[in-house]
């Protein structure tokens, strides 16, 4: 057999194959492949709508303990998660220095006092003098000179006097600076709560010169927790006060907690060019399991609706295709419908408008032209062959190779 009447063989042989799969794909009916379509009923059910976030579980109330005054640590009473109330005592530092400086501004005040009283007494001895010189010089028994210097000596005294007072009142000031600061020297809780951290140790030195060092943290109450959640700009427009949230941490992860957002912070913070904004969602913690620092993933419900109807948001995309419909099948359509679904009478699809309302993407809230149990088309399938036969007819997807081609090929390198 030379290689013309092969070619022939090879075609017919083709021609039968590609009638067979037609005949197979098609079943017989006129070329249109047989579609299926499924059907789902308008159900009754609960549709919200979320964003994301993750944030830090921190106490609502907590207070860092400092010093305002430097010196050594003497003694420590409390330790991490140590319970206290309002004005115990939880550190001392070395009082040494503070009370001699102390002792030295009382022996100052002591001193400016003794200096008063002095001064007070020539002030009357001169005050006498004057109104003495005085009467002399209004009989003219006395020169006016001699006058004049009682009056001056007796006014030098009143300010004298005067000056002193007020040294005594700023020595008595620094006699109550000294005690303040040998009050701060005993360090106590300024509120009822729990060390949450302990920055030093007996025999350590803080300096206060700069800015106070923190020798504790205590946090108020560990069952009242919140959740501080950096929200992304492109969604904190949906996020508002009293909205249900819940969230889950990793030391817990089969435990949902939840809570409310109680405050949404305008000030907005950027790092690598991503702008976030902080919301504050509360975090009851009777049990204690929520611990400062864990992070928290948190979903934020932005809208939601009960027991409303609700079909696939896929049935609303749905629309038949006439290349589809078989032997009798027809389309009522309703164009001038913004949104619409299909039913399926027999033979007839027809279209039903609908009012729409909220939506999550997988479901959507059907408020008006449907009634729950209501069957309606969401979508359609076809054949495996016909999806095949589309998948191989993509421009993008790789084509079979020419026999003919390849048969020509290996004849001409003969």
């Amino acid at each position: 057999m030379n290689l013309k009447k092969k070619n022939i063989v090879f075609i017919s042989v083709g021609a039968v194959v590609v009638i067979v799969v037609l005949f197979l794909i098609f079943g017989g009916k006129s070329g249109i492949p047989k579609v299926e379509y499924v059907m789902t009923k308008a159900e009754v059910a609960d549709i919200s709508t979320t964003i994301t976030a993750t944030g830090t579980i921190e106490p609502v109330t907590s207070v860092d303990v400092g010093t305002q005054v430097s010196g050594i640590v003497s003694k420590l009473y409390v330790d991490y998660n140590s319970v206290v109330k309002a004005g115990q005592v939880i550190a001392e530092l070395d009082k040494s220095n503070l009370t001699s400086e102390l002792n030295s501004a009382k022996a100052n005040l002591a001193s400016a006092k003794a200096s008063l009283a002095s001064l007070e007494s020539e002030l009357a001895y001169q005050k006498d003098n004057y109104q003495r010189q005085k009467t002399l010089y209004d009989k003219g028994l006395i020169s006016a000179d001699a006058y004049e210097q009682a009056y001056k000596s007796y006014v030098q005294a009143t300010q004298s006097v005067s000056q002193q007072r007020q040294a005594v009142v700023t020595q008595g000031e620094n006699v109550k600076k000294a005690t303040t600061n040998l009050g701060y020297a005993t360090i106590t809780s300024p509120i009822d709560g729990i060390v949450l951290s302990k920055e030093v140790e007996e025999g350590q030195t803080v300096a206060s010169s700069f800015s106070t060092p923190t020798l504790f943290k205590i946090a108020k109450d560990l069952t009242d927790m919140r959740v501080i959640a950096d929200v992304d700009e492109a969604d904190i427009g949906n996020v508002q006060v009293s909205q249900r949230v819940e969230f889950t941490v990793d030391a817990y992860p089969d435990d949902v907690f939840e809570g409310l957002v109680t405050q949404v912070r305008q000030q907005a913070t950027t790092e690598s060019n991503v702008v976030t904004y902080e919301v504050v969602i509360s975090a009851p913690n009777q049990d204690l399991k929520l611990k400062p620092g864990l992070t928290a993933n948190v979903t934020i419900y932005t809208s939601e609706k009960k027991g409303v109807i609700a079909v696939p948001s896929k049935a609303l995309r749905f629309t038949p295709n006439e290349a589809l419909l078989t032997d009798g099948e027809s389309i009522e359509d309703a164009p001038d419908a913004k949104d619409k679904v299909w039913v399926k009478n027999g033979l007839v699809f027809k279209a039903m408008p609908v009012t729409v309302g909220l939506t999550n993407g997988n479901l959507t809230e059907i408020v008006s032209g449907l009634k729950a149990g209501q069957e309606i088309v969401s979508e359609f399938i076809l054949p495996v062959e016909e999806q095949a036969q589309q998948a191989n007819s993509n421009p993008f997807m790789p084509k079979p190779r020419n026999r003919n081609n390849d048969k020509k090929t290996q004849s001409n390198n003969k």
